[in-house]
């Protein structure tokens, strides 16, 4: 017995030791688009308080047109499809991390996942009513 060498035996397949994913297979890339979406808001971000500060004192009407401009309406778009994925995914690490029961974890999961994009949906239908508000008004 003392002759042979120590051996630990791994639970996870060879395939999955080569890859080096873990138990859930996608941290990795849930790390990677928590990361990208951030870098993306931020300029995001910039663009948006500026422009929310040149309009401030402005009518409802030229508030109107401004998101109607094509580059706004996309930037508009684009801020509030990257936030609310960006919140999405952060509140899933905190509950993956804090959610321990199963049951509770998937409830907790699938309304984190409903939430978000039931707000995203309100927000992109309020930049799209504005984005072809008509012009006669």
């Amino acid at each position: 017995m003392a002759d042979k060498p120590f051996h630990v035996e791994t639970m996870r397949s060879q395939l999955g030791q080569v890859r080096g994913l873990g138990a859930s297979k996608s941290g990795v890339e849930h790390w990677w688009v928590e990361r990208l979406t951030s870098i993306a808001l931020i300029p995001l971000t910039i663009w948006f308080v500026v422009s929310v500060l040149t309009l401030l004192g402005a009518q409802q009407l030229a508030v109107v047109h401004w998101a109607g401009r094509p580059v706004n309406t996309v930037l508009l778009l684009a801020l509030v499809i990257m936030t609310f994925h960006h919140m999405q995914l952060g509140l899933q690490v905190v509950i993956d991390d804090y959610v321990n029961d199963t049951r509770s974890h998937l409830a907790v999961s699938l309304l984190n996942k409903g939430a978000a994009l039931l707000l995203a949906l309100f927000a992109i239908v309020a930049i799209l009513k504005m984005a072809f508000w008509p012009t006669a008004v």
